[in-house]
C-alpha cells in the first residue's frame, strides 16, 4: 500500500501511539490501514461414505484437487460465505452442518474455516473455477494430488472422526514449508 484510500497522501509504515505492531498510516489525515489475515471458508460436501471434491481450474494449483473453498466475502458470515463458495465451485446444493476446522495459516496471511454439509441431492457439477467435480469415498482420495495443505489436513481428522463414531472442531497451524520465510 502506498497511497491512502481515504485522502490520497502517501502511507508510511510505523507504530502509531497506544499500539505496538508496525501499520500502514497516513501521516496527512492520521487514517490507519489495518492489514488483517484473509478468511477461507468451505465446506466438505458429504454423500453417503463420498466426498465432494473439485478439480482446480485457476492458478493456485491448477488441476489440482481441493474442497469446495475461497476467500470470504464482505457482508457474509462464515455459513453464508461457505455455502456460497460450494454454489460457485460445485454447483451443489448443501445443508451446513457444524464447524469442523479452523486453521490458521500465518505465513500467507490466512484463516481457513470449513464445515461439515450434507449434499441435498446429485445434481451437482464444475463451476468456473473447476474442471471437474467427483465423490470420492476414502480409499479413492488422490492425497497427492491435494492442491493444499490445509485440504489434506482438514480430510485427514475427517476420516479420523468418522472411524472413530464422533467428529469434533479442529484448530490447528500449517507452518511454512521447509526453507520458507514467513
Amino acid at each position: 500500500m502506498n497511497f491512502c484510500s481515504n485522502c490520497g497522501a502517501r502511507i508510511v509504515v510505523r507504530v502509531p501511539d497506544g499500539d505496538t505492531l508496525p501499520r500502514h498510516m497516513c501521516e496527512a489525515c492520521g487514517t490507519i490501514h489495518y492489514r488483517n489475515p484473509l478468511v477461507v471458508v468451505g465446506s466438505i460436501p458429504e454423500w453417503k461414505d463420498q466426498v465432494l471434491l473439485c478439480k482446480r481450474a485457476i492458478e493456485p494449483r491448477l488441476g489440482m484437487w481441493t474442497l469446495p473453498a475461497g476467500f470470504m466475502e464482505l457482508g457474509e458470515s462464515v455459513a453464508q460465505g461457505a455455502i456460497r463458495e460450494t454454489i460457485e465451485e460445485a454447483n451443489a446444493r448443501v445443508e451446513l452442518g457444524e464447524m469442523f476446522t479452523v486453521l490458521s495459516v500465518p505465513h500467507v496471511n490466512q484463516v481457513h474455516i470449513f464445515y461439515r454439509a450434507q449434499l441435498l441431492d446429485l445434481d451437482f457439477g464444475p463451476g468456473t473455477e473447476s474442471l471437474e467435480v467427483t465423490l470420492f469415498r476414502e480409499g479413492e482420495i488422490p492425497w497427492k494430488e491435494l492442491a493444499f495443505r490445509t485440504i489434506s489436513m482438514t480430510l485427514k481428522h475427517y476420516y479420523a472422526d468418522r472411524r472413530q463414531g464422533a467428529y469434533r472442531l479442529h484448530a490447528d497451524e500449517i507452518l511454512a514449508p521447509r526453507g520458507m520465510s514467513a
